[in-house]
């Protein structure tokens, strides 16, 4: 997949949280979907089971899509001929971050910052 069709995707779904990002995913048309699809489904269930974290606290934090090397290869042609084919590739690199670690930490601060004012 070349990188303008994942960028034309990954832009849609960053900074979204995971439930929201997958429903924008099974909903688009567009043909590079359905990797990205795989690819954040895949995040999601790793930083669950190696993490512990829930998926539904989960946030796409960062979506970027770089440019590979180009893969040439030959198609076979009329009368022994052939015709180059040019296949570019791209690296999807995807962070989720869990927020729920973010609202603890803010009610914390609510916390301590009540106790505070009140001495």
């Amino acid at each position: 997949m070349s990188a303008h069709k994942a960028r034309r995707v990954i832009d849609q779904i960053s900074g979204r949280s995971y439930e929201e990002a997958l429903m924008i995913l099974q909903l688009m048309v567009y043909w590079g979907c359905y990797p990205i699809f795989k690819l954040v489904y895949s995040e999601a269930i790793n930083a669950s089971y190696n993490k512990g974290f829930k998926e539904t606290n989960l946030v796409i934090s960062e979506a970027e899509v770089n440019q590979r090397n180009t893969v040439k290869k030959l198609k076979p042609g009329a009368r022994g001929r052939s015709y180059p084919i040019k296949i570019s590739t791209c690296q999807i690199t995807i962070v989720l971050e869990d927020i729920s670690f973010y609202q603890q930490y803010e009610e914390y601060l609510m916390y301590f910052k009540k106790n505070w004012m009140q001495q």
